[in-house]
């Protein structure tokens, strides 16, 4: 035979696609070349299966070896197709005489045929079963992440010599399962919100957020508690579902941060860039593009501390993911989206010392400076805010209190009947959570009082506020109704949401 194919897949984005691995021969001068749009890890793999036919017994033919990865118009990228390459070359040259129909392959291969781990298992697991192959060879430290899909069987190994044993009948293999990878118990306690004394109004409006899946800003001096109260929010956010949990689980396998043993990510991410961190670095980049901070963020929160510090036109990148919910990232290579549904909680100083307005500590910022500090933060960006809120300093008797202060558990309780609310309010019409309620159903589902529509046309109007501050008002309100389980927004609803809104007006017009 001067002439194999062998299954394989590749990811471009949060989706994989199935790549076939060809592999020719011919008595021309010797050589090996891999084409089809190739990356330079790509072509480094004839040199690491050259040394792992020889090492793990085989011989490499002494002849012209072309290997084609097609669909020839994609870049390829990555050491994955080192596995597929290997089991193409004992074909093609017959010291391999059986590879059982429907099989694929994909990982990295060391020189003396050790199969490594390799990004984006998960989501090449599911394309391969929905290509309809009936089994997958995947390396064992990509075993957890693979073990959910099921209707395919897939197989983990530690070197390529037990797939050979498994394919030739001396040593077959077992699938692997879920129960081959129980949850591990956290030798860390979570965070709980009865660590934080006082601060009662931000965490009410962060229970809010919570219910409606709601972007906060937290404006107060250094040692407040913002980063405190902000770390917390994922311990009151209700469960992710099991396709959710999917979508962030292949995100952070695509992007190669996901633990060896987890088979899915079950708590929300909670993604906290240092406010050096580049375009590229939130939004996702690189030749081939790889998702960024907010796609690592999506189904979770993104945490922006000390937000004026962040570089002007990287905050400016959040606006379009703040309301799309997906980014669209542009290269030669081609255009990739990732998924960004994510919560935004930042924090900020009111100043430059960080003491402007504060009750006891003076500022020592210069005439002026305040407000150029503050306006590092763009008007559109602040509207896509949905609540402001002040941290204030807390007070003595606050810290020495004794009595536990209400625990996460009580307060993910309210937010979870929360949920339940809107889940059975917008069914069928695509929307998750009151954050999500688009213009055009704005009136349907927020149905207010005369009350407290003419509390909110006096907001509008004194404060001066744009289309989207209004739309966001009236959502913030849908929720703290829910909160209440009343199903008319009434004027006590709309003013809190109002008072969420005013707090950024205050310091931006001193």
């Amino acid at each position: 035979m001067s002439f194999a194919v062998i299954n394989s897949l590749g990811c471009l984005g949060i989706d994989a696609y199935g790549v076939k691995v060809e592999a020719d021969t011919d008595d021309n001068f010797p050589g090996f070349d891999v084409v089809g749009l190739p990356d330079a890890s790509v072509k480094e793999s004839r040199d690491r299966v050259r040394a792992a036919i020889h090492n793990c017994g085989f011989e490499f033919p002494f002849s012209k070896v072309t290997i084609n990865l097609a669909p020839a118009d994609i870049r390829k990228e990555g050491p994955m197709y080192d596995l597929p390459i290997f089991m193409a070359v004992l074909r093609v040259t017959r010291q391999l005489e059986y590879v059982p129909e429907g099989s694929s392959f994909i990982g990295e291969l060391s020189l003396s045929g050790e199969v490594r781990p390799v990004k984006g298992v998960l989501a090449m697991a599911i394309e391969a079963r929905d290509l309809g192959y009936k089994s997958l060879f995947i390396p064992r430290a990509n075993a957890a992440e693979s073990s959910v899909v099921d209707g395919i069987a897939i197989y983990a190994v530690d070197r390529v010599n037990e797939i050979i044993d498994h394919i030739t009948g001396r040593r077959e293999l077992s699938p692997i399962t879920p129960e081959d990878f129980p949850e591990k118990p956290s030798d860390v306690p979570p965070l709980d919100f009865s660590d934080v004394r006082g601060q009662d109004a931000p965490k009410r409006a962060l229970e809010v957020a919570a219910a409606g899946g709601h972007n906060v800003l937290l404006i107060g001096p250094p040692g407040s508690g913002k980063s405190m109260l902000a770390k917390r929010l994922p311990s009151i956010l209700p469960d992710m579902t099991f396709e959710e949990s999917i979508q962030v689980t292949k995100i952070h396998s695509i992007a190669g941060i996901l633990p060896r043993d987890v088979q899915l990510i079950r708590t929300r991410p909670f993604r906290s860039p240092h406010h050096s961190a580049s375009s590229v670095a939130l939004a996702g980049g690189g030749r081939i593009p790889g998702p960024g901070e907010v796609s690592l963020a999506h189904n979770g929160v993104l945490f922006l501390d000390e937000l004026p510090e962040f570089d002007k036109s990287a905050l400016e990148i959040l606006r379009q993911p703040l309301e799309d919910h997906q980014i669209t990232i542009s290269r030669s290579s081609g255009r990739i989206t990732y998924p960004c549904d994510f919560q935004l909680i930042a924090a900020m100083n009111p100043c430059q010392c960080g003491y402007f307005g504060h009750p006891t500590r003076q500022c020592t910022c210069r005439s002026g400076a305040v407000t150029k500090y503050l306006s590092k933060i763009s008007g559109p960006l602040l509207d896509r805010m949905d609540i402001h809120v002040e941290v204030p300093p807390v007070e003595y008797q606050e810290l020495s209190r004794k009595a536990p202060s209400e625990s996460s558990r009580s307060i993910r309780k309210r937010v979870n009947q929360a949920r339940l609310v809107q889940q059975q309010r917008f069914e069928g019409s695509g929307i998750s959570c009151n954050a999500r309620i688009t213009p055009a159903v704005l009136h349907e589902f927020c149905r207010m009082t005369d009350d407290a529509n003419k509390v909110l046309q006096m907001a509008f109007d004194r404060l001066k506020l744009s289309g989207r501050a209004y739309d966001r008002i009236v959502k913030v309100a849908r929720t703290v109704a829910d909160l209440d389980g009343d199903e008319i927004i009434s004027s006590p609803h709309i003013m809190e949401a109002i008072h969420y809104r005013t707090l950024d007006r205050e310091y931006w017009h001193n």
